[in-house]
């Protein structure tokens, strides 16, 4: 058989995503849960791998989207594997997850209380020891450049309507949730358009 393609074999996966699978945190055996999963861009290489890959969205269309990749690459996984629940009211286990992956979705919190409610239930998954891989827009170096509609909710340059979060706060939330910062925070300014932050926290042990 011929040996696939870089595209192939790892799909359209976030670039700091595949940077945690190159420094080794992420390895064979471990139980993957995509909060949030949209299409399930970032699965492939784990469905591929052999990895037990969970994971949830509210789009029922993009769920099924992932059951799709599902039965292409890891078709012993169970389709209640991957299910249309919001990522606050998942009903996968406590501290079942070795890696939680919450990629360009807590930005899409209407409010403090959804933010909260969000990050919770994605928090709640994850095992004492594991990896929380969060991609999530911000105000870090564009501070000036955007509107402000109501609390964190910001109209940003490109025209898009976000919660932005900023250093101050994700590094209160991560000592308030018993994480610590597996990696620097990371961000990423697009062009004076909007501005990606790279959160990786590692879930202190009991």
């Amino acid at each position: 058989m011929p040996t696939p393609t870089l595209q192939e074999q790892f799909g359209q996966i976030d670039i700091y995503l595949f940077d945690q699978l190159l420094k080794g945190r992420i390895s064979p055996g471990m139980r993957i849960l995509d909060a949030g999963c949209g299409s399930g861009r970032n699965l492939v290489y784990f469905l591929r791998e052999g990895y037990e890959v969970y994971a949830a969205d509210a789009d029922a269309q993009s769920v099924d989207s992932v059951r799709s990749l599902a039965r292409m690459f890891a078709p012993a996984l169970p389709a209640s594997n991957f299910r249309v629940e919001a990522v606050e009211q998942m009903s996968f286990d406590d501290a079942c997850a070795d890696v939680v992956v919450s990629n360009t979705v807590l930005h899409l919190a209407r409010d403090d209380a959804h933010f909260e409610s969000m990050l919770l239930g994605s928090w709640r998954v994850l095992k004492p020891g594991g990896l929380f891989f969060c991609r999530l827009a911000s105000t870090i170096g564009m501070e000036s450049q955007f509107k402000r509609i109501q609390g964190r909710r910001f109209r940003s340059p490109d025209g898009a309507e976000r919660y932005l979060v900023d250093e101050a706060l994700l590094g209160s939330i991560a000592e308030r949730l018993g994480g610590e910062l597996a990696d620097p925070l990371k961000t990423t300014v697009v062009q004076n358009q909007r501005s990606m932050s790279t959160w990786v926290v590692r879930k202190k042990l009991l």
